[in-house]
């Protein structure tokens, strides 16, 4: 089983023993939903129900049905089995795409050494060839991330 992050209890919301996580995971949605585990310190627990409040996603958790009862839970870490987040052939995670080769259209071969936010919806490779560049992963010098070669082709722009 390998553990992803997914994001951090920050605080409690009411007194019911809602729990409010902030995340900036990529694939939210396929991981706050009802009936799924979280992994918070090492120990499995059910997703009861779920909503989006602000920035944070709110959850409740099975067999927690007060404040004073999570409260052991508060600035703790989330995690994920990997092995359920379903993904799409085109969806990758940062934690398996730093594992990527990456690969120019001329055949040099490099290697992904970062993956960096540098907004919300932007994501940066930081990714060494002779040199040491960055790649938006959104850009359109990206041009296909192969899964099963474990793969990245990217075609350069001159200068670079």
């Amino acid at each position: 089983m390998k553990k992803i992050y997914v994001g951090k209890i920050v605080n409690t919301h009411g007194i019911k023993g809602e729990l409010r996580i902030l995340s900036d995971f990529d694939y939210k949605e396929k991981v706050f939903q009802v009936n799924n585990k979280l992994i918070i310190d090492d120990k499995e627990y059910i997703i009861k129900s779920h909503r989006i409040h602000k920035n944070y996603d709110m959850v409740t958790l099975n067999d927690y049905k007060d404040i004073n009862e999570v409260l052991f839970l508060l600035k703790k870490k989330v995690y994920v089995n990997s092995d359920e987040i379903n993904l799409s052939e085109d969806e990758v995670l940062d934690e398996e795409l730093i594992n990527y080769t990456i690969k120019t259209i001329d055949n040099k071969q490099g290697k992904i050494l970062e993956i960096f936010k540098a907004s919300k919806d932007n994501k940066i490779l930081r990714v060494l060839f002779d040199k040491e560049i960055l790649i938006p992963v959104n850009s359109p010098m990206i041009k296909m991330i192969d899964k099963e070669k474990k793969e990245v082709l990217v075609e350069l722009i001159e200068g670079m």
